[in-house]
């Protein structure tokens, strides 16, 4: 199995968060990523290789234009406001705002363009995130050209971005991107298998309307945990979508025996849906020591991940996303790749 990295994604370095009401250390630390390439290279999983430059056009494909100017432009805008360290957003077009206007100041846009004020984004966030996104789809071009199996390890994750905004720690939707080149490269029937801690509410809101992306989602339950306003079981795709969206929202505290059943039903969906190619955004949150998460897989659980996935028989892209129990993280996420190699 090959690997894409690159060191500059660990250009994006938040030292804080808003997170439970309170300012706290981040938990997004370029050290994650670190930790994963160190245990690839560990075990001999595979070759670990540079992304290639791939511009602006597949972003746009997925993310407006308008978006991708205020994230390329954010620097110019933060350092013209005499601002130099990482910036949150703290006001929103919410109900009894207008959302029909863009307004100059940099707050402003911070609001305009993000959904939560837990993201700090700083000076180098978007050379990082655009790395990010070249190494999701230059693991996706490796499928696209034939490979079985490829993983892309980015950082920062992706998909809790949608097409117009950043949160959830996320800039560009990776998994969304990648999937978005595969179906212009010819594949005909997408499925993107979400199985972070977290709903993929960006993922969702991209093709929520697409009948040839399916989007699956193993998630603890919106009620009780972030993203709160997305990721319910009625939630099943409209117009050419309808049918193509399925979530599985979970209580807290769920371990292997209960994830593991709506995997199964997940994977009978992206079987049933005819696909072609699988995309899987990789959260190791689930693990039960992640620091921001509840549920209670263990690390060997992350081996029987890879096997399940396995067994649908897919050209099958792993696209990084959460997991932030740092110690454990390349130890989970190389059982996951491994599961799925040895199966």
């Amino acid at each position: 199995m090959k690997s894409v990295f690159s060191e500059r994604q660990l250009l994006h370095t938040p030292s804080k968060e808003l997170s439970d009401g309170e300012m706290r250390a981040a938990v997004e630390l370029p050290a994650r990523a670190e930790y994963v390439r160190d245990r690839i290279l560990e075990v001999g999983l595979g070759d670990i290789i540079e992304p290639s430059a791939f511009g602006r056009a597949p972003l746009e494909r997925v993310h407006t234009k308008d978006y991708l100017d205020f994230m390329e432009g954010f620097r110019a805008l933060h350092e013209a406001a005499g601002r130099t360290g990482e910036a949150f957003p703290f006001i929103w077009p919410t109900h009894g705002l207008r959302s029909d206007v863009t307004p100059r100041h940099v707050d402003g846009l911070l609001g305009r363009y993000s959904f939560d004020a837990g993201t700090p984004i700083g000076p180098m966030s978007w050379e990082a995130a655009k790395i990010s996104a070249d190494t999701a789809l230059t693991a996706a071009k490796m499928i696209a050209q034939g490979a079985p199996v490829a993983f892309a390890l980015c950082r920062p994750p992706g998909h809790h971005a949608m097409t117009d905004r950043f949160g959830g720690y996320c800039f560009l939707n990776n998994a969304a991107i990648a999937a978005q080149y595969l179906r212009d490269e010819g594949a005909e029937r997408v499925t993107i298998l979400d199985v972070d801690y977290h709903h993929g509410n960006g993922t969702q809101q991209i093709f929520y309307e697409r009948g040839d992306v399916q989007f699956l989602s193993l998630h603890a339950d919106p009620a009780d945990e972030f993203p709160y306003f997305l990721g319910y079981a009625d939630e099943v795709g409209e117009g050419e979508g309808e049918g193509c969206n399925f979530n599985w929202p979970m209580p807290l505290g769920t371990d292997w025996s209960g994830w593991s059943a709506s995997l199964d039903e997940a994977c009978a969906r992206a079987a049933s849906f005819g696909t072609d190619t699988l995309v899987v955004s990789l959260g190791l949150d689930p693990f039960e020591n992640d620091p921001i998460s509840k549920f209670k897989l263990v690390s060997d659980d992350f081996i029987r991940v890879g096997e399940r996935i396995a067994k649908l028989g897919l050209p099958t892209l792993f696209v990084m996303e959460g997991g932030y129990a740092i110690d454990a993280l390349g130890v989970n996420c190389v059982n996951v790749l491994s599961g799925f190699e040895g199966a």
